[in-house]
């Protein structure tokens, strides 16, 4: 068995797991969709090649997936396509609602920090601890920059939906919201 056939029985499972979660969070980090699936690659061909299985392999994927995109990012010549993408931050999906639609340009309308802890502890299910190692920061700044950024999201939606329909509450509108209230 070669070697990498032998990382494959963990890498498989893992990423059939992470890999929308992941892209959406190259997205998240300013990347386009083709740069997220790129770096999603660069990232389980490097995870292929290790010599053994990492002790928490999905916190080691997603730090490995993130010091990529951030890597990737920096790239001088990729900033001007990046530019130009960054009002498209999501591209429209068939069947996708209107409110749906509102909420994911309000997401891309917040400062990073908050939009990236929103992405990994809603789409990605991760814990405010989780998320705290990942940063190298403390639980509290992530929880607090989770709680700002959906704040921030409350209001944006609701201005806007007050201004399209206000006889229709926000928590019927935007499920995002109710989930992301959630405890956690």
């Amino acid at each position: 068995m070669s070697f990498v056939q032998a990382n494959s029985h963990w890498c498989q499972p893992l990423y059939q797991l992470k890999a929308p979660g992941l892209i959406l969070y190259g997205r998240a980090l300013g990347l386009s969709h083709g740069e997220a699936e790129d770096v999603l690659q660069e990232t389980f061909l490097a995870l292929l090649q290790l010599e053994r299985r990492p002790g928490e392999p999905e916190h080691y994927c997603l730090r490995t997936f993130r010091n990529r995109a951030l890597n990737y990012r920096r790239s001088a010549w990729r900033r001007l396509t990046r530019e130009l993408e960054c009002r498209r931050w999501f591209e429209r999906e068939a069947g996708e609602s209107d409110a749906e639609r509102r909420a994911m340009r309000a997401l891309a309308d917040l400062p990073p920090e908050q939009r990236e802890v929103i992405v990994l502890k809603i789409w990605n299910g991760m814990t405010f601890q989780s998320i705290a190692r990942l940063f190298d920061i403390s639980p509290n700044t992530v929880a607090g920059r989770y709680r700002y950024g959906l704040n921030k999201l409350r209001l944006c939606l609701k201005e806007e939906e007050c201004s399209l329909d206000p006889a229709q509450p926000l928590r019927q509108t935007v499920p995002l919201l109710q989930r992301a209230s959630s405890p956690g």
